[in-house]
């Protein structure tokens, strides 16, 4: 049984952001710092959180409970069916963009929201070598 009234719930699920995330915050703060420039708003399906169009990247950060990671997904106790349905739509979905894009000749890249709190440097380290350019470290950002 929900411990919050509908109405509470309701409130709490609306406070939940779609884009601008924490996540996503630290990691455009690492590309940044690295001397990697990207956009943020694009028309490419799924709209992409960040975008490298010389590189024809595209990358999405995927929250572990939003889009079922493997290791932390959990379905919550109450109304399971509704949820079940409503994640499965979600990676769906997100099947049907990447498919998309990589008609068009993207690469998309999916980087889990846990991928970003432990392994920041890995994930810089990949989006750098997908743009063809070698890591140098966190201390030694490429000046152009």
């Amino acid at each position: 049984m929900d411990v919050l009234t509908p109405a509470q719930r309701r409130l709490c699920m609306s406070n939940n952001r779609g884009t601008s995330t924490r996540p996503e915050l630290i990691l455009r703060r690492l590309l940044w710092q690295r001397g990697l420039r990207y956009r943020l708003k694009s028309q490419l399906p799924g709209k992409p959180d960040i975008v490298f169009p010389g590189g024809k990247l595209a990358i999405f950060v995927d929250g572990c409970f939003w889009h079922q990671c493997p290791i932390h997904s959990t379905l919550p106790k109450t109304n399971r069916d509704f949820w079940q349905a409503k994640l499965s739509a979600n990676v769906s979905r997100d099947r049907r963009v990447d498919a998309s894009l990589r008609a068009l000749g993207w690469t998309v890249l999916r980087i889990w929201e846990h991928q970003i709190s432990k392994h920041q440097i890995d994930v810089v380290e990949e989006i750098a070598a997908l743009l063809g350019r070698g890591w140098n470290g966190p201390d030694q950002s490429s000046k152009r």
